[in-house]
């Protein structure tokens, strides 16, 4: 569970980690997301696992907003435990997170820090295929529909927009409605919001792909990220970007060079954002072209495997 609390099944957790790495006697661990990074890593210091690799995509929903109560006093305990141990390597995707976890005082001296812009994108699979055709501006929010990824803000700034533009743009909403999240919207929610027309909700799509290339705009207005996997992928299309001056968000954006910043649970800003693109085609064209340089440069897949290589051997020659 990803943001569960449950003691009980957080302690059977616990214990499915010990089995699972007590059985396969590993040379190297590489944990994804932060509680995985957190349970694993102190399970590997009971067993004396030779080395770990943590991948930090974001601190997650505990250390969002203000939220500062027993289960992050608790994770901060385990981490300060599990980390402090030999042959010990972070990768981080921005230099916020690794800011606040310095400042919880859990990152120790001998631990090894990398930074990776998040785990890259295929660009022999997301490509650039021109835009749509149509008579609507297609604006994609390409996320599962939790509150922390903006999803309210777009829905005032589509009101915002609706009486100028409604014969002129859409808003697709592509993602699952995660409701088992502490965060998530209601499907409810989405489905009073939705008309057909003007918003359009899809519900998960598999295959991201087609979706991307079906759209003008990409807009991710969430609080915080890692490295949004979504505006790698947006990047890697051709498509501008109106995003949040968040952290994880930033690193994907040159402002006015392939898309918008804007503050943080804005709803004007965001807006006005999406209105200066709507309104200007060849200022759509130009970012675009930007965004897929973008991602050639600092996104592609193949550089982050090769770097993940390296850290392998560099652990198990430690």
């Amino acid at each position: 569970s990803r943001s569960g609390t449950n003691p009980t099944q957080e302690l059977k957790t616990l214990w499915a980690f010990y089995q699972l790495y007590k059985n396969i006697k590993p040379d190297v661990l590489h944990h994804i997301t932060l509680k995985p990074v957190i349970y694993g890593t102190f399970i590997s210091k009971l067993l004396k696992t030779p080395a770990v690799l943590n991948a930090v995509s974001g601190l997650g929903y505990n250390f969002t907003g203000t939220r500062r109560g027993l289960v992050q006093k608790t994770m901060i305990r385990l981490m300060r435990y599990g980390f402090k141990r030999k042959n010990l390597a972070f990768i981080f995707q921005n230099k916020d997170d690794f800011a606040e976890l310095s400042d919880m005082k859990v990152i120790e001296r001998e631990n090894k820090i990398h930074f990776i812009k998040g785990s890259g994108v295929d660009l022999t699979k997301f490509i650039n295929t021109g835009f749509p055709d149509g008579d609507r501006v297609k604006i994609l929010l390409p996320t599962r529909m939790l509150w922390d990824k903006g999803v309210a803000e777009l829905r005032v700034a589509s009101k915002i927009l609706k009486n100028d533009y409604h014969n002129k743009i859409s808003f697709i909403l592509a993602g699952l409605a995660d409701e088992d999240n502490k965060a998530g919207v209601p499907s409810s929610y989405l489905k009073e919001w939705e008309d057909g027309e003007y918003v359009k909700w899809i519900g998960y799509k598999k295959e991201m792909a087609p979706i991307y290339n079906d759209s003008d705009i990409v807009v991710l207005p969430s609080y915080r990220e890692g490295m949004p996997k979504t505006l790698l992928e947006a990047c890697a299309v051709g498509r501008s970007i109106v995003t949040t001056d968040a952290i994880g968000c930033r690193e994907c954006v040159d402002e006015n060079v392939n898309g918008f910043k804007v503050p943080v649970k804005s709803t004007i800003e965001l807006a006005e954002a999406i209105k200066k693109l709507v309104d200007n085609e060849n200022l759509r064209i130009s970012m675009g072209m930007a965004s897929r340089m973008k991602a050639e440069k600092e996104f592609d897949q193949k550089q982050v495997i090769s770097k993940h290589l390296l850290i392998y051997e560099e652990l198990l020659n430690a």
